[in-house]
């Protein structure tokens, strides 16, 4: 077992005040965004084997099968498959949307081949691997995902009586905006909407800024109210309409697969996702925003987000798992009531406590406690693991093979 020593991302968007009450930490008075747990090469985490602190991403290559196991590495290959993160919003995240495999794969070998730095901020493929991501709130945590129905999005903006928002309007009802979808319609009218609402001009977006900020504080028109508080010259407060708006309560997740546009607005959840750092943006950010590219990635798709509850993991007591249609990450967690609980070790895996105290027992009797906000990486060695503590709370990143 290894207690990680993690990064913080300072994003703009960062809560001023979240990540350091999690971590017993005191404010830096600059925004803090995300705590990276993993070995993405953007910001390994680091474990000191007694040598001093070493780079979670250079101990794996130094021994694959070792660290994650033969099985991991026979399916994923040899490197840790999945990036675990704390992700704190303090102002909404850009919305964006990520490739699948092959369009990562095929757009990270073309940037090279145009010589664009890996770290450019034009860059939009860092890494040749896809991103699906599963975010599990620990508080109130509030977001856009997916496509509101043509409908809906038209009758919300219709709603704002904006002149200058027909282009998007006009483009939904095309989709059966309406009345009932046409066949096939619906994505086409949902992709003809989306690149509408990104080509408007200024005045508009204005206009409709105004006229959000004069809405029911409490009514539908609210969470885009509060984006445009924070982006009031941004088309994504008008692209953000398009979308369903999400609330999540403690221990509810979301899974968010390729080309699902999304937006985080608010509050902390921990974050599993493939380990990758491709983003295509919309909108809501001051980075780079490659609108063609976007549409190639984006997913025209519409349909409310389901929010997933933990179910209970056969044969594993005490543990509790939100289910993926994926394999390169498993997120679980234990809600530990004095009962000693037993991972097996076949696997690689990341522990974090985010409330009370764990105490972790290797096989060997070796012990590890976390604190809140703590974490620690247990190598596939194939031996279990013991959990124990009373009133904390401990998330579970791992892989299935």
């Amino acid at each position: 077992m290894d207690r990680l020593v993690n990064t913080v991302r300072p994003y703009a968007w960062g809560s001023l005040t979240a990540l350091p009450e999690l971590l017993g930490q005191r404010p830096t008075g600059e925004p803090q965004a995300e705590l990276w747990m993993g070995a993405h090469p953007g910001a390994p985490s680091r474990a000191d084997r007694g040598e001093g602190p070493r780079r979670l991403d250079e101990l794996i290559a130094a021994d694959p099968e070792g660290e994650l196991g033969a099985a991991s590495v026979a399916r994923f290959g040899p490197a840790l498959p999945f990036l675990f993160k704390v992700l704190a919003a303090g102002i909404p995240l850009s919305i964006q949307a990520h490739p699948t495999l092959d369009q990562a794969r095929a757009g990270f070998a073309a940037e090279n081949a145009l010589g664009i730095p890996l770290d450019a901020p034009e860059r939009n493929y860092r890494d040749a691997n896809h991103k699906p991501e599963m975010v599990c709130a620990l508080g109130d945590f509030e977001g856009l995902c997916g496509f509101r129905r043509p409908a809906g999005a038209a009758r919300l903006l219709t709603g704002l009586a904006v002149p200058g928002l027909a282009p998007v309007i006009e483009r939904l009802a095309a989709g059966g905006g309406t009345s009932r979808p046409k066949a096939g319609g619906e994505s086409e009218a949902l992709r003809g909407a989306l690149t509408a609402a990104l080509s408007l001009d200024g005045e508009t977006v204005r206009r409709t800024v105004e006229v959000l900020a004069l809405t029911d504080p409490d009514g539908e028109y609210a969470p885009y109210a509060r984006i445009a508080e924070d982006f009031p010259d941004d088309r994504g407060v008008i692209a953000g309409m398009l979308l369903n708006h999400v609330r999540l309560r403690a221990g509810q997740a979301l899974y968010l697969g390729a080309g699902v546009p999304h937006a985080y607005l608010s509050g902390v959840c921990v974050e599993l996702q493939a380990n990758s750092d491709n983003v295509l943006r919309a909108g809501l950010t001051p980075k780079h925003i490659d609108v063609p590219e976007l549409l190639e990635v984006v997913v025209f798709e519409a349909g409310a987000p389901e929010a997933l509850e933990p179910a209970p993991v056969p044969g594993t007591p005490g543990e509790e798992l939100y289910p993926v249609p994926i394999d390169e990450f498993r997120l679980s967690r234990f809600v530990l009531d004095g009962t000693e609980r037993r991972i097996d070790g076949r696997t690689p895996q990341i522990l974090l406590c985010t409330e009370g105290a764990t105490r972790l027992t290797a096989a060997d009797g070796t012990v590890l406690d976390l604190a809140r906000g703590q974490c620690a990486f247990l190598p596939a060695t194939g031996a279990p693991t013991r959990l124990s503590g009373t009133g904390s709370t401990l998330f579970r990143a791992t892989v299935t093979v």
